[in-house]
Protein backbone atom coordinates (compact mmCIF):
# COMPACT_ATOMS: atom_id res chain seq x y z
CA UNK A 1 0.00 0.00 0.00
CA UNK A 2 1.76 3.83 -1.04
CA UNK A 3 2.70 5.88 1.45
CA UNK A 4 2.86 9.28 -0.15
CA UNK A 5 3.83 12.57 0.85
CA UNK A 6 5.27 15.36 -0.45
CA UNK A 7 8.30 17.36 0.48
CA UNK A 8 8.89 20.91 -1.02
CA UNK A 9 12.51 22.36 -1.07
CA UNK A 10 12.67 26.11 -0.83
CA UNK A 11 16.13 26.64 -1.30
CA UNK A 12 16.71 23.65 -4.17
CA UNK A 13 13.62 24.98 -5.66
CA UNK A 14 12.37 21.24 -5.90
CA UNK A 15 9.10 19.00 -5.40
CA UNK A 16 9.88 15.56 -3.83
CA UNK A 17 7.40 12.73 -4.07
CA UNK A 18 8.02 10.14 -1.39
CA UNK A 19 6.35 6.39 -1.12
CA UNK A 20 7.44 5.51 2.47
CA UNK A 21 10.54 7.71 3.21
CA UNK A 22 11.90 6.51 -0.45
CA UNK A 23 11.96 9.55 -3.05
CA UNK A 24 10.37 7.94 -5.95
CA UNK A 25 9.86 11.65 -8.51
CA UNK A 26 11.65 15.01 -8.52
CA UNK A 27 10.15 18.09 -9.46
CA UNK A 28 11.49 21.74 -10.23
CA UNK A 29 9.08 24.16 -9.00
CA UNK A 30 9.02 28.17 -8.23
CA UNK A 31 7.83 29.42 -5.66
CA UNK A 32 7.31 32.67 -3.38
CA UNK A 33 8.85 36.11 -4.31
CA UNK A 34 10.40 37.76 -1.44
CA UNK A 35 7.43 39.94 -0.07
CA UNK A 36 4.88 37.08 -0.50
CA UNK A 37 7.24 33.78 0.40
CA UNK A 38 6.18 30.54 0.62
CA UNK A 39 4.50 29.47 3.80
CA UNK A 40 7.12 27.01 6.07
CA UNK A 41 5.50 23.88 7.52
CA UNK A 42 3.63 20.70 7.90
CA UNK A 43 0.02 20.99 5.40
CA UNK A 44 -2.17 18.28 3.46
CA UNK A 45 -3.80 18.18 0.37
CA UNK A 46 -7.10 19.29 0.84
CA UNK A 47 -8.94 19.66 -2.66
CA UNK A 48 -7.82 18.90 -6.14
CA UNK A 49 -9.25 20.76 -9.22
CA UNK A 50 -8.48 19.87 -12.63
CA UNK A 51 -8.60 23.53 -15.09
CA UNK A 52 -8.96 25.37 -11.92
CA UNK A 53 -8.41 29.23 -14.90
CA UNK A 54 -6.61 31.81 -14.38
CA UNK A 55 -2.80 31.54 -14.04
CA UNK A 56 -2.70 28.36 -12.16
CA UNK A 57 -2.33 26.29 -15.37
CA UNK A 58 -3.86 23.00 -15.59
CA UNK A 59 -4.32 22.14 -11.87
CA UNK A 60 -4.54 22.97 -8.39
CA UNK A 61 -3.84 21.19 -5.55
CA UNK A 62 -5.10 23.22 -1.93
CA UNK A 63 -2.91 22.87 1.03
CA UNK A 64 -4.76 23.02 4.22
CA UNK A 65 -3.38 26.64 4.50
CA UNK A 66 -6.23 28.92 2.86
CA UNK A 67 -5.55 30.53 0.13
CA UNK A 68 -2.04 28.48 -0.90
CA UNK A 69 -1.48 25.94 -3.09
CA UNK A 70 0.47 22.95 -5.58
CA UNK A 71 -0.29 23.94 -8.87
CA UNK A 72 0.66 24.58 -12.79
CA UNK A 73 0.73 27.79 -14.37
CA UNK A 74 0.88 29.65 -17.57
CA UNK A 75 4.79 30.76 -18.02
CA UNK A 76 7.29 27.63 -17.78
CA UNK A 77 10.07 30.17 -17.69
CA UNK A 78 9.23 30.54 -14.23
CA UNK A 79 10.15 27.43 -12.67
CA UNK A 80 12.69 26.88 -10.58
CA UNK A 81 12.88 31.09 -9.65
CA UNK A 82 10.86 32.91 -6.95
CA UNK A 83 7.75 34.63 -8.55
CA UNK A 84 4.70 33.55 -7.14
CA UNK A 85 2.66 34.91 -4.35
CA UNK A 86 3.96 32.00 -2.10
CA UNK A 87 2.06 29.08 -3.80
CA UNK A 88 4.23 26.07 -5.14
CA UNK A 89 4.21 26.28 -9.36
CA UNK A 90 5.02 23.65 -11.00
CA UNK A 91 4.95 22.83 -15.12
CA UNK A 92 1.72 21.73 -16.41
CA UNK A 93 2.52 17.82 -17.10
CA UNK A 94 4.62 17.73 -13.96
CA UNK A 95 1.12 19.25 -11.95
CA UNK A 96 -0.38 16.31 -13.68
CA UNK A 97 1.89 13.44 -13.06
CA UNK A 98 1.98 14.54 -9.33
CA UNK A 99 -2.16 15.03 -9.24
CA UNK A 100 -2.45 11.70 -10.66
CA UNK A 101 -0.75 9.79 -7.80
CA UNK A 102 -1.29 11.48 -4.55
CA UNK A 103 -4.46 11.80 -3.07
CA UNK A 104 -6.33 14.18 -0.83
CA UNK A 105 -5.15 14.00 2.68
CA UNK A 106 -1.81 13.71 1.12
CA UNK A 107 1.01 15.18 3.70
CA UNK A 108 2.90 18.13 2.48
CA UNK A 109 6.29 19.22 4.03
CA UNK A 110 7.54 22.73 2.82
CA UNK A 111 10.90 23.57 4.66
CA UNK A 112 14.07 26.18 3.74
Amino acid sequence: MPNYRIIVDLTQRMLYLLDNDIVIRGFPVGIGKMLTQSPVGEFTIINKQPDPGGPFGVFWMGLSKPHYGIHGNNDPASIGHEVSHGCIRMYNEDVLALAAIVPIGTRVTIRN
